[in-house]
């Protein structure tokens, strides 16, 4: 099986939420390159992959519901989350153009900014930016910051500025 594969395992114990977004761009890497649909994939992913150590890979615990979640509507709503990505991307730099793991990191983060108010922007950011870093050690964690900034800047504005959703000012900073 082709597989999107961290280089190393760089934290020793990550928290179920973290493992299913990491597991979650995994399973989108090989969705795009396979052509699996999403049940072949979750049902991969949960009874071979997740939790377990492969080729000497760890793959961490994920959180099930969350990971399904994510998987499930990453797929669904891919038509309006690829629109938003390309505008927040570069022009002359559609999503197509972006290698297979990004794409899927950039997809995965875009549907919880666009879909799950639940997970703070910033920490859904932070999380991303931190997959990016499981595949990539130069730019690309940066370009996964800079585009889901601009995405939740257009689809949480009131959030990202520090202001209730109310429109009430938000607290002051000192």
């Amino acid at each position: 099986m082709a597989e999107a594969t961290p280089p190393e395992d760089k934290s020793p114990a990550i928290n179920p939420r973290s493992g299913a977004r990491l597991a979650v761009v995994q399973a989108l890497y090989e969705m795009d390159i396979s052509g699996k649909g999403v049940l072949d994939a979750l049902a991969e992913f949960e009874a071979h992959w997740i939790g377990r150590e492969i080729d000497g890979i760890a793959h961490p615990q994920a959180d099930p519901a969350f990971f399904r979640d994510l998987l499930r509507g990453v797929v669904d709503e891919q038509r309006a989350i690829d629109r938003q990505l390309d505008d927040a991307l570069s022009e002359g730099w559609p999503l197509r153009r972006i290698e297979t793991v990004l794409r899927a990191i950039l997809r995965a983060g875009a549907y919880e900014l666009m879909f799950r108010p639940d997970v703070p922007a910033r920490a859904a950011i932070s999380q991303y930016v931190d997959v990016a870093h499981s595949f990539y050690s130069a730019d690309e964690p940066g370009l996964v910051n800079g585009v889901l900034d601009r995405l939740a800047r257009q689809v949480r504005p009131a959030e990202v500025a520090g202001k209730p959703e109310t429109g009430k000012p938000g607290p002051k900073r000192g």
